[in-house]
This record gives C-alpha cells, structure tokens and sequence, in this order.
C-alpha cells in the first residue's frame, strides 16, 4: 500500500527524533511491503526564520494533501518574545485548525521497568493505563475576542472560553467509542461549579453518556483530576475533557511514565490527515547533541499506522518492539541510560 506522510521536523530536537521515527516506518515498509512518500516541511521558528511565517501557506496545503502528518517538536528560546507577531506555537495551532483535527489523544501507560523513573510510589503506578482525549480546536486557545487594551486607565488582557455545542459532541462521541475498546469507562472533566461553557460540556457529556449506557461515565472537576492523577491513577481508563484543561493533565501525566520522552500522541478530525507528535518540546538544551529519546515520536508513527492507515499488526509490532527494547534495559539519558538517539532507535530496530 502508498500513503502519502509529510514530515514536519521543525525545531531543536525534532529533526533528530523524526529521523529515527522515519527510520522505523522504512523498516515497516521493508517488512509489511508498503510504501510511504515522504515530504518535509519546515514549521516553527526555523519557518519564521526563512519565510517570516511559521506556518506557510504551502506547507499547510501538503499537509491537507498528505495521508498523515508527522511532527517533531517547535519552539525555543530564539522564538520567545510574546509581544512577537509571530511565534512557532501559533503556526502549530493554525496547524490544527487547518487540518481540521479536534481530538488530540495522548496514551499514558507505565512501563514496570521504568516505575523507578516516576516521582511516585511503584504502588501507585501498577496497572496504569490511561487515554486522555483532549479536544483541541475550541476553548481559550481559539475563542474570540482575545487581545489587550486599555480601559479605565488600565491595561487589560482578554481571553474568551467559548465551545459550541457540536464541538463537544464530536469529542464525546470519539471517547465513548475508544472506550468500548478498553474498560469501558469515560471519565469527563471539566469546572462545572464556575464555568457556563463547563455546564454545557457536562450537559452534552450526560446525553452522550445516556446513548452508551454500556460504557459507566463520571464528571470530575479539573482541580480534582489533577490531583487523583498523582493520589491514585490507576482508577482512570478514558479521561475527555477541554483544550486547556487537556494541555494542563498531560504534562502532568507525564511524570507518570517516568519521561516525557516516552510519551506519543495522535490529532484526529473527521476526515483527512491525522496529525502525529511526541508530547515533549523542543528541548533546546539537548538539540544537536544526539542524547533525546527518540520513543516518544516512534510510538507516534505507530498510532499514525493505527488511525490513519488501518494498519494494526504493524502498529502493534512498533509497540511490542518499544516494549522488548525497555525490558532490555536500552536507555537513553532521560531515563537513565546512555545510548544516543540512534543507537536507541538501532535497538527497537533489533527487536523486532
């Protein structure tokens, strides 16, 4: 089979970690007999370098055009200025937008071997496996109005919280229906004792609740999953909540599988591109030094194979793999180890 993936490094370590990601999809293409055309992209601040934008025009169409999408990393401290027209998060946002993609869904699963590597208790980390569905396109990120002014001799900043209806359904209907595959159990959080736009996420996650009755929801408050996170997370199976409340419970779910680095994730629409990223940054201090875990954007590429390409055995080859490689004890520095960014991706390789 062909498909068509455009290959977004973009910034610090992207370029190093999508290369091995690129390496394992060619070894997939060897093994399964597929063929995947590759285009690469620039995106991010080394976008804004070269064109002043950072996300062109054409690099938004070939990544419409595209099969799927696979992103490295963008940002830095280069880029950093706020009061900046431009900056690489923006071009990573008007990504999403363009590509249509309202579902970001980000695995957290402990591995035994690298229990040492949380914060937390080995008790506390047994048997965790959890998928947060995090909508992506709606919220503070996207609502309007937002910018600054001055009122009543003050400067004043404004951001607006705004969902429609449709919005959270699409984003319900989708963790509903990847909980059928797992424990059956939506956990939907949010701030419904302050928030109208919370009141309306938990009314629409309650009559999407009531048309699965085979799948048990609860609603939790964000300031409350934050904290069941660290306290006890194996309770959690699907957990579907806003854009910032998503962004905020992943990082913090990170520390849970011991590196961020080890982390996939997966940003599906209704139709088109898939767009497929590690949910680590750019981390400038490293880049160029060959020492960044590679895993998180090799597990990546395999959720690509999953969602976009309809390819399970090879997905989950990518993963058993992943798996074999850690209870091995390959390591790079994040997780105690010492073998560089190819040399991890030359073990996954080997365990096939």
């Amino acid at each position: 089979m062909n498909f068509k993936i455009t290959l977004l490094p973009g910034d610090g370590i992207g370029p190093e970690v999508v290369a091995e990601a690129v390496r394992i999809l060619d070894y997939i293409a060897s093994k399964y007999n597929h063929t995947f055309e590759y285009k690469e992209r620039l995106m991010g601040g080394c976008s804004i370098d070269k064109y002043g934008s950072s996300l062109t025009d054409e690099t938004l169409a070939d990544c419409q055009s595209a099969d799927a999408v696979l992103l490295g990393a963008v940002g830095g401290p280069k880029w950093d200025n706020p009061s900046a027209k431009d900056r690489p998060e923006r071009g990573l946002l008007a990504l999403r937008k363009g590509l249509g993609v309202f579902a970001n869904l980000r695995p957290v699963k402990v591995h035994p071997s690298l229990m040492e590597w949380s914060p937390l208790k080995p008790e506390k980390l047994q048997g965790v496996d959890i998928l947060v569905v995090r909508e992506l396109t709606g919220g503070l990120y996207f609502g309007w109005p937002k910018g600054r002014d001055n009122k009543d001799g003050r400067e004043r900043a404004v951001d607006t919280l705004e969902y429609y209806d449709y919005e959270i359904r699409r984003v319900m209907d989708l963790a509903f229906k990847l909980a059928k595959g797992r424990k059956k159990k939506v956990t939907s959080v949010d701030k419904a004792n302050v928030l109208e736009s919370s009141r309306l996420w938990r009314q629409i996650a309650t009559k999407v609740g009531a048309e699965n009755a085979d799948v048990e929801l609860d609603h939790m408050l964000v300031d409350t999953a934050s904290m069941r996170l660290i306290t006890g997370p194996v309770w959690m199976d699907v957990v579907v909540t806003e854009n910032m409340f998503g962004d905020i419970l992943t990082d913090e779910a990170s520390v849970l599988a011991g590196s961020m680095g080890m982390l996939p994730s997966a940003s599906l629409g209704a139709s088109g591109a898939g767009l497929y990223e590690p949910i680590h940054g750019s981390a400038p201090d490293i880049a160029g030094k060959g020492i960044a875990n590679p895993t998180g954007t090799i597990l990546s590429s395999a959720m690509m194979l999953r969602h976009s390409f309809g390819m399970e055995a090879e997905a989950a080859a990518i993963e058993k793999a992943v798996d074999t490689t850690i209870t091995n004890g390959a390591r790079t520095a994040d997780i105690g180890g010492q073998l560089s960014t190819r040399q991890m991706a030359d073990e996954i390789i080997k365990n096939f």
